[in-house]
């Protein structure tokens, strides 16, 4: 994916920040609507996703509405909150503020004499963008829930009987979450997991190095908190995923600071494996979340029924370990 050079993330409620409402229109082939910068503008000659600068006192989806028709000349329909991606370039900071539509009225073209284009959500990394919209295709391509695996035991039938129903139903990213095994168990689990998890069309996330997600052709690593802490680069090809554990602000800072894709930040709520450890409560999630730059998950003590609230507070999803795979 060619993107511009990313630099320090700016507080997005610095007055100085210019807030923009952007909206990724998606359509029922899973393709998005693309429109092409003016030469003269800045970042000019790479795609972005349509939409412009919020006036003052104008709500975000008020300008969202506004800048589509005067853009694109459609009427936006059904959306919802995707992503707040604050990012500083090195003449100006910017807020954009994302949202995903689902449906519209009218037939799109560029009414400002701008090229518009869709493309297939999977296809993205091949268009030259501006750095501030790397995250923004890191929430699209990414789906709403994330199951973390539970212990396998010592029936591994019923442990892949499991998984395949929550395959069938629906889940696209799983990570392999496994301590108790040593590696070479771990590894032999791994092998099925990913064979499983590719025949149904998901992505699976190995708690492990990236050498043995490289090895085995699985889709990336999850790191958790403590060795997130440990590392100080990326250390992953960029086609692979990286996602990151974190419980706080300093974390999701280091994360986004070595390249992460992703993080899930818990707990949200208390949870049963962990009745000590104080809950953030949604505000604080909300708050920690609005200073990120990259999609990140609810966790801890989240439910399938929580998903429109995580949802409201920013979040990409959620992630849960028994809520998804008992459900």
């Amino acid at each position: 994916m060619s993107v511009s050079t990313p630099t320090t993330v700016p507080d997005p409620n610095d007055p100085e920040t210019l807030h923009v409402a952007v909206a990724a229109i998606v359509d029922d082939a899973q393709r998005v609507l693309l429109a092409r910068r003016p030469e003269r503008a800045h970042q000019g000659g790479l795609w972005e996703f349509p939409g412009g600068k919020c006036e003052p006192g104008e709500s975000v989806e008020a300008a969202l509405e506004r800048e589509i028709h005067e853009e694109l000349g459609i009427r936006i329909g059904t959306r919802r909150p995707l992503i707040r991606v604050p990012h500083r370039y090195t003449d100006r900071s910017v807020l954009l503020d994302v949202w995903r539509v689902d449906s519209f009225e009218g037939q799109p073209h560029g009414r400002e004499g701008q090229a518009v284009e869709w493309a297939h959500i999977e296809d993205l990394g091949e268009r030259a963008f501006p750095a501030a919209n790397l995250p923004i295709i890191r929430a699209l391509q990414l789906p709403s829930a994330c199951l973390i695996t539970p212990d396998p035991g010592d029936d591994h039938d019923a442990f892949f009987a499991q998984l395949q129903r929550r395959l069938d139903e629906g889940i696209r990213l799983v990570q392999l979450r496994a301590k108790r095994l040593g590696d070479k168990a771990y590894q032999s689990l791994a092998e099925q997991v990913i064979e499983r998890c590719r025949h149904s069309g998901a992505r699976v996330l190995l708690n492990a190095d990236a050498s043995l997600a490289l090895q085995l052709g699985a889709d990336g690593i999850q790191l958790s908190s403590q060795r997130l802490q440990q590392v100080n680069e990326r250390g992953l090809p960029d086609k692979l995923l990286l996602g990151a554990s974190c419980h706080s602000a300093g974390e999701l800072v280091h994360a986004q600071a070595i390249g992460a894709d992703f993080a899930l930040l818990s707990p949200v709520k208390p949870t049963a494996s962990h009745p000590d450890a104080p809950a953030l409560g949604w505000e604080v999630f909300a708050s920690l979340v609005d200073a990120c730059a990259m999609p990140v998950y609810a966790l801890g003590g989240m439910a399938p029924a929580d998903l429109d609230e995580a949802i409201t507070h920013g979040a990409q999803g959620i992630a849960a370990i028994r809520a998804l795979w008992e459900s």
